[in-house]
């Protein structure tokens, strides 16, 4: 069991708020303490930020296995933000080790395929036609993974900024799309096969 996260790489950084040597030991001491085996962390990242009475305290931790968990949290006081945001990351960790164990079932072998994308250059939204075609505004690097919904799921859960997962559905083998819905729900996209419907 990982009983202690030594030489654990921690960044701490600051908004609108200098970071003494004081909350920088209290951060990293916080962190250092998770007792968790899995999922293993590689590195942390701290956000610490003053928005006028408000004080924030935002942790990212950067796990084997290409999990990421990220929680915020907001109080009067940074020492109590860092607290809240600990012990919350601390039961994300836990929840997703007890949902792996009892989700847990073999793996087909499934490569990972990558998603490539195209950027139009701005030059191309300046032309002279008077229907100009819609432009990515953003790119990244997309890596699709074996997972089943469940595991999907769970992925999105750890990870409140993502709003969707793409993964090769293991239950169906097909590309699919799990969404959070508005109402909290989940959602599920799969590809129709409009040739086996014929």
């Amino acid at each position: 069991m990982q009983k202690h996260n030594v030489n654990l790489p921690i960044i701490i950084t600051g908004r609108h708020v200098e970071i003494t040597d004081a909350i920088r030991e209290y951060a990293t001491k916080k962190i250092e303490s998770l007792h968790l085996d899995y999922p293993r962390i590689i590195e942390a990242k701290v956000i610490l930020d003053i928005e006028h009475h408000r004080q924030i305290a935002e942790i990212i931790l950067f796990c084997a296995d290409h999990i990421v968990i990220e929680v915020k949290s907001t109080t009067e006081d940074i020492y109590a933000s860092i607290d809240e945001s600990t012990s919350k990351i601390a039961r994300r960790m836990r929840k997703f080790k007890t949902r792996l164990l009892k989700s847990h079932r073999p793996r087909k072998n499934g490569s990972i395929r990558h998603i490539e994308e195209q950027v139009f250059h701005a030059d191309d939204l300046h032309g002279e036609e008077e229907t100009i075609e819609a432009a990515y505004v953003h790119k990244e690097p997309y890596k699709v993974r074996p997972l089943f919904p469940d595991e999907a799921i769970l992925d999105l859960e750890m990870s409140a900024a993502r709003p969707f997962i793409v993964f090769h559905n293991q239950a169906t083998h097909k590309l699919a799309i799990m969404f959070r819905r508005k109402d909290g729900e989940y959602g599920l996209i799969e590809p129709e096969d409009t040739a086996a419907a014929k």
